[in-house]
């Protein structure tokens, strides 16, 4: 049951990041991809401030700002790119 809560939480924090950052995201997968990867990132961030997310909504902020920068420094990276 963990495991399909950690899926919910990525599906939600990966579609809230793109949302945030672009105005849309990747599709269902990608969305839940993006929001597991950012789930670690964000938790590694936090843990190097010295947070500490407790609970549903901990979990789903953690994620989404983990997803969010994740967005962020890719399209960064992007747009780079596009620029040569």
């Amino acid at each position: 049951m963990e495991i399909l809560g950690f899926l919910i939480i990525g599906a939600i924090s990966g579609w809230l990041a793109g949302q945030i950052t672009r105005g849309r995201g990747f599709g269902l997968i990608g969305d839940m991809l993006l929001g597991i990867i950012g789930s670690f990132i964000g938790g590694y961030l936090f843990s190097l401030l010295g947070l500490q997310a407790y609970g549903l909504v901990g979990s789903l902020v953690t994620a989404t700002l983990g997803a969010a920068l994740l967005l962020w420094i890719s399209s960064w990276f992007s747009s780079r790119n596009q620029m040569a």
